[in-house]
């Protein structure tokens, strides 16, 4: 899914499996999870298997993830990517830096954020779009949560370039639709089918090495929202996706 959120240029790779053979991971990234719980093993394991399918994908050979300040991946020279992890999907997203200058990518489950998490994360004007929280099981697009994720997306394309960690309240979000039900739509097509559209992220914290206003795109299948921003290197030429 999170192939079709990012241009062609950008080798992306997904999986739903919650795990992975041993002998997935590198001896150097071994030690990183040594002590940590199954869970966290599991999501740090699959989503470097994904990463290493990304690499193939730009013809690279595979080599160790290894992470910086919280938990930043640290790829190869001249690589830049994201990663994500939620019950039910991973996925890595990468590219050549002379091609993109920084991504991010996330995946969540689509459901209601937990009480008093929403607050958190969103400002009033957001939340006065977005509406109450849709109960679960009604069809209805549960926008805290794509909200949440966009964030996240946000947030991982603007740390690796700026070295600056951003607060949830510190961008402003706006929704659109593009799967034909128009803008502020608040239900899932019928039949299966996906919803998606794009966001704008207005920066409250802005940097001069990125644009004040970032673009992204999101989309909601099979219970997985899915969100992604990209900027390019001549941003300043043009729109910043």
């Amino acid at each position: 899914m999170i192939e079709l959120l990012l241009p062609a240029d950008v080798s992306c790779a997904a999986t739903r499996a919650e795990t992975v053979p041993e002998g997935t991971l590198f001896p150097e990234e071994e030690a990183l999870v040594a002590k940590s719980v199954a869970k966290r093993r599991n999501d740090f394991a699959t989503a470097r298997a994904c990463a290493r399918r990304a690499m193939a994908g730009l013809g690279l050979p595979p080599v160790a993830v290894l992470h910086g300040h919280r938990g930043r991946p640290l790829w190869p020279d001249g690589i830049v990517g994201s990663l994500t992890h939620c019950n039910g999907y991973r996925a890595a997203a990468l590219a050549r830096a002379t091609a993109v200058l920084s991504l991010g990518i996330d995946a969540e489950p689509h459901a209601p954020l937990p009480s008093g998490v929403r607050e958190l994360v969103t400002l009033p004007a957001e939340r006065e779009r977005i509406g109450p929280p849709a109960p679960e099981g009604t069809g209805e697009i549960h926008w805290d949560r794509v909200l949440f994720s966009a964030k996240e997306s946000v947030f991982k394309t603007w740390y690796p370039v700026t070295g600056v960690e951003l607060d949830f309240t510190e961008a402003e979000l706006t929704f659109h639709r593009t799967d034909g039900a128009g803008d502020g739509g608040d239900r899932l097509p019928h039949g299966g089918t996906a919803a998606e559209g794009t966001f704008t992220a207005r920066l409250l914290l802005t940097d001069p090495a990125l644009p004040a206003t970032l673009n992204g795109q999101w989309r909601i299948e099979d219970g997985i929202v899915a969100t992604s921003v990209l900027v390019r290197p001549d941003w300043k030429d043009s729109d910043g996706s």
